[in-house]
């Protein structure tokens, strides 16, 4: 974990005054600088900013909140700065961003402008795993919120404390998908759930129920009004009644009526070069007071003008039907599992670990053996031990004989496969011992994890689109 210093260690340190040390943090050029009351806390680590290039103005960062964050999916996409295979990055579609080309095959991500400065979840074992990681980012451990978004929104409301940051730009947010899920019982608005993950102990369906706590992101929302929110959830949402109509007029009427809610749309990541048949419908919702005047005309038209359509364009083929050089063929887990070695000459402790429960039979979910030469079937998170298989044997009805006869053993998906198949970087540990007060993170619980969340490449796509964007659509 990093250490801080305060605004005046800093200005010693640098040989600055401390007002230009809480300048530099206001403007976001401190990596890691966190400001507690009117306290700037600094990273002991971080280092003098360097003096902007003459005549060029360096743009502002742009601060998300982040709710229902789970171990990170969607903070790391919008954070940017992490490695994916070379294949899943096409440079025609996207000439202009910013890459690095790294040995074996691997292309590092530039960083954003989107800078995560609240994040929250109520699973103790997502905190860990991402204060883990974005801890070695400059990010302060403290930023992450254990506690449920209910009892957050009642405790500003009911106390006037100022629990979510100020000048907040984007809102992001993964409401709890399970109730609307193909995969669970579909019990959508009438979860019998609470907003905790425990059992209701009422018969009649309330707003705390866990089927209903976009509303409470709504209500976050209406608090710090920014100027955009992007919230996602599973695609059996789309397919549940008039679920997806009832969700985008209920948001609309943040902040009374303040934000254009477009139509919501499903995105299918292996479009975005992710190796995974994985489909996630997502909702964006503008304010209208800061938007341009051209940007309002365009996002209230029947058919959006492309220019200012918020939804990243496709990169790869897959879903998609458009002719052309331009994309790229889709993404194979082949790819993903070049370089990874079996669990038993591993040295990561994500790739050692895998799941040891028996074959079941093909009638069963889970009990297939993943297509090298295609996508990754869907990383759930309620897989209660039957993730799909790495290899099969030859009795139960494996295809990968050379592996098989070179004495591999028939063995499930393991942690980091499946982390891959999501597109989270190698150094993103999931297998995480107790320490310092935090959760440790067991096998069975970074599976759940994982199947959570967002994948990291799908999200950076929807965040550089947003930033391409944001002079277009904000005044």
């Amino acid at each position: 974990m990093n250490n801080y210093i305060t605004a005046d260690q800093a200005a010693a340190k640098w040989g600055i005054s401390i007002r230009r040390v809480q300048v530099l943090c206001g403007e976001g050029r401190v990596p890691g600088a966190a400001k507690h009351g009117n306290v700037w806390f600094i990273p002991e680590t971080a280092t003098k900013p360097l003096p902007l290039k003459s005549g060029k103005k360096e743009e502002k960062n742009l601060r998300v909140l982040s709710l229902f964050s789970g171990c990170g999916g969607m903070d790391l996409g919008f954070e940017g700065g992490f490695k994916v295979r070379s294949k899943s990055v096409n440079t025609k579609v996207h000439p202009t961003w910013k890459i690095k080309k790294c040995e074996n095959g691997w292309t590092q991500l530039p960083m954003t402008r989107f800078k995560t400065v609240f994040a929250n979840d109520i699973r103790a074992d997502a905190k860990t795993t991402w204060t883990n990681y974005f801890s070695k980012c400059g990010i302060s451990p403290t930023t992450y919120c254990l506690d449920s978004i209910i009892d957050l929104v009642k405790l500003h409301r009911e106390n006037a404390i100022n629990i979510f940051p100020k000048d907040v730009d984007v809102v992001t947010g993964g409401f709890p998908c399970q109730d609307f899920s193909i995969a669970g019982k579909r019990l959508g608005f009438n979860s019998n759930k609470s907003h905790v993950g425990t059992a209701r102990t009422d018969d009649v369906p309330s707003i705390e129920s866990r089927g209903q706590l976009y509303m409470w992101m709504r209500d976050v929302i209406s608090l710090v009004k920014p100027k955009i929110f992007i919230a996602e959830n599973v695609k059996g949402l789309a397919n549940l009644e008039d679920v997806k109509e009832i969700i985008e007029q209920d948001f609309a009427e943040a902040c009374d009526g303040g934000y254009i809610v477009v139509p919501a749309r499903v995105l299918h990541a292996a479009d975005y070069g992710v190796p995974q048949n994985r489909e996630r419908i997502i909702f964006y919702g503008f304010k209208r007071t800061a938007l341009t005047p051209e940007a309002l005309v365009a996002l209230t038209s029947v058919r959006i003008p492309a220019e200012y359509d918020p939804y990243p364009i496709h990169t790869h083929k897959y879903t998609s039907d458009a002719i052309g050089e331009e994309l790229l063929s889709f993404v194979t887990v082949k790819e993903y599992f070049a370089d990874l070695e079996e669990p038993n000459k591993s040295n990561d402790i994500s790739q050692q670990k895998f799941s040891r429960a028996k074959y079941m039979g093909k009638h069963c979910q889970g009990q297939s053996e993943v297509n090298l030469d295609g996508i990754g079937p869907t990383i759930r998170a309620e897989h209660h031990g039957n993730i799909e298989y790495r290899r099969l044997s030859t009795e139960h009805g494996g295809k990968y004989s050379d592996e098989l006869s070179n004495g591999e053993p028939e063995r499930r998906l393991s942690i980091r496969e499946c982390a891959r198949i999501q597109t989270f970087p190698d150094d993103y540990d999931f297998i995480i011992p107790a320490k310092d007060n935090e959760k440790a993170v067991s096998a069975s619980n970074a599976y759940k994890l994982i199947g959570n969340a967002v994948p990291p490449l799908l999200a950076f796509n929807i965040a550089m689109r947003l930033e391409e964007n944001w002079g277009k659509y904000f005044i």
